[in-house]
């Protein structure tokens, strides 16, 4: 990235500052790390035992490259002892957006990584969920400053944390059947452990597991914030886990982890959508046949499916020609269908949970800790099949604010307009006033056209369902 004089400079990464032992930044598009004083030491330690390159080698850690030649200088960049270069991930997400598959499997990827960490004397600073991004289904490590030199007869430090970020989402899903997403947004560091505790009911005291992970942390943390110990008593214990101990708590964790399943199993509204549809067999083949022509054409690098359901369209844009796909949509049973198709596949398909009419937003310190879905946008292709009625009928949204905000994530896309006369717009206007005068096929036409140019249409079904190509001018 330039400057104004056009020399080259570096633009740090608002989430990086927590971390006194490096941040992270952009520079021409490439991702860069920093490895600061305080950081060095234990940073040329865990270099020292090739754990790193054994973890990137198996895909469970980011890769990355020691920068040789000038870096651009910058007044905040400070005493700087190392620069490390990784990949750039196609699109960050954040706990709050993953499913529930996703979420465990970030958090086995995390005690796959501390248990091999541990068997090369290594160990983990921090056990933080936003260590942990996606490519496609698959999780991956990319904090290389959380490593450091395991000290004998040391506690996990981070056993809260993991609880907190990662246990307890899957526990409030698991056990009660309630998504963590909106909570865990509203709560960014996770979800807290004396909250979730209060909501555990006498059968779950008797639970092992619960019991060590939950209650005991539970306790001890109002033993200690509570006030009832002198300040002097206030200490980490002092009897020692030694390093097989820990070993076998995080493998007995992994165990249990394995074994947790949604108790939510009524499926969900849109989950079997791809076999139950109201499409005729001519009028998908031409949805799909328009769709497919459309990324052949395009090549998008990467491609947004909003409302991605199980993945059908997702799965078909990759086959035709797309780099990478990322799936949004509002129903839990629909996106673990899609994820366990991308796990099964090895798609490069990525799944966000998101209701689009209330997104995820720009958050954390100084609301910039964590990007909303507007300061992410990467896309340079698009599909919305069957959503738009979703938001201007069921949302209330003016027909003209939902085509601006599509055309506005992506240069150039297939948006699917279903109009009044169709079943599923019926459905949605059984039980409310028709409040939607300017819901028409025309006047949809009309709002495209004021802001896109219009490449293609195709008419699906005798009620009018309509795909639209457009191109942004």
């Amino acid at each position: 990235m330039s400057n104004s004089t056009g020399t080259t400079v570096l633009e740090r990464i608002p989430a990086s500052f927590r971390d006194p032992s490096g941040h992270v930044y952009v520079l021409n598009d490439r991702i860069i790390r920093t490895v600061l004083p305080h950081g060095m030491e234990e940073f040329d330690y865990v270099l020292s035992t090739g754990i790193l390159d054994t973890l990137a080698q198996a895909g469970m850690v980011l890769p990355f490259e020691k920068m040789r030649g000038e870096i651009p200088a910058s007044a905040d960049l400070g005493d700087v002892k190392a620069w490390l270069e990784v990949p750039r991930m196609p699109f960050i997400s954040f706990p709050y957006e993953w499913t529930f598959s996703g979420l465990k499997a970030a958090a086995l990827l995390h005690l796959d990584v501390h248990i091999a960490a541990l068997d090369a004397e290594v160990t983990l600073s921090d056990a933080s969920a936003y260590n942990v991004q996606f490519f496609g289904a698959r999780p991956i490590f990319i904090d290389h400053l959380s490593f450091r030199r395991y000290r004998e007869g040391e506690f996990w430090l981070g056993h809260r944390q993991f609880c907190e970020q990662f246990l307890i989402p899957l526990l409030l899903r698991s056990l009660f059947g309630i998504p963590h997403n909106s909570w865990y947004r509203g709560s960014l560091e996770g979800i807290p452990l004396d909250d979730f505790a209060r909501m555990l009911r006498l059968r779950n005291y008797f639970n092992w597991d619960i019991l060590t992970h939950i209650l005991v942390q539970s306790w001890f943390q109002r033993t200690t914030s509570g006030g009832s110990a002198p300040l002097g008593e206030l200490k980490m214990p002092s009897a020692a886990l030694p390093r097989a101990r820990l070993r076998r708590m995080l493998g007995k964790l992994q165990q249990w982890i394995e074994r947790l399943r949604p108790a939510d199993t009524v499926k969900s509204v849109w989950q079997d959508y791809e076999h139950t549809h109201s499409y005729k067999d001519d009028e998908l083949a031409r949805k799909k046949a328009f769709v497919g022509q459309f990324v052949r054409e395009r090549q998008p690098k990467q491609l947004w499916d909003l409302g991605c359901n199980a993945g059908t369209f997702s799965s078909l844009a990759l086959q035709e020609g797309a780099h990478y796909v990322v799936g949004f949509d509002v129903d839990h049973g629909a996106l673990e269908t899609c994820f366990a198709r991308a796990s099964q596949k090895s798609l490069a398909l990525q799944t966000i949970f998101t209701d689009f009419g209330n997104p995820s937003p720009s958050q954390g310190w100084r609301e910039q800790e964590r990007q909303g879905l507007q300061d992410r946008k990467t896309a340079d292709g698009l599909i919305a099949l069957a959503l738009v009625h979703h938001l201007a009928i069921a949302k209330n949204i003016p027909l003209n604010q939902v085509v601006e905000w599509l055309v506005g994530l992506a240069p150039a896309g297939v948006i699917e307009f279903i109009p009044k006369s169709d079943p599923m717009v019926q459905r949605l206007l059984s039980l409310r006033e028709d409040i939607f005068p300017d819901y028409s096929l025309d006047k949809f036409s009309l709002e495209l056209a004021r802001i896109a140019g219009i490449v293609k249409t195709v008419s699906l079904s005798p009620e009018g369902r309509t795909l639209f190509w457009y191109e942004r001018l």
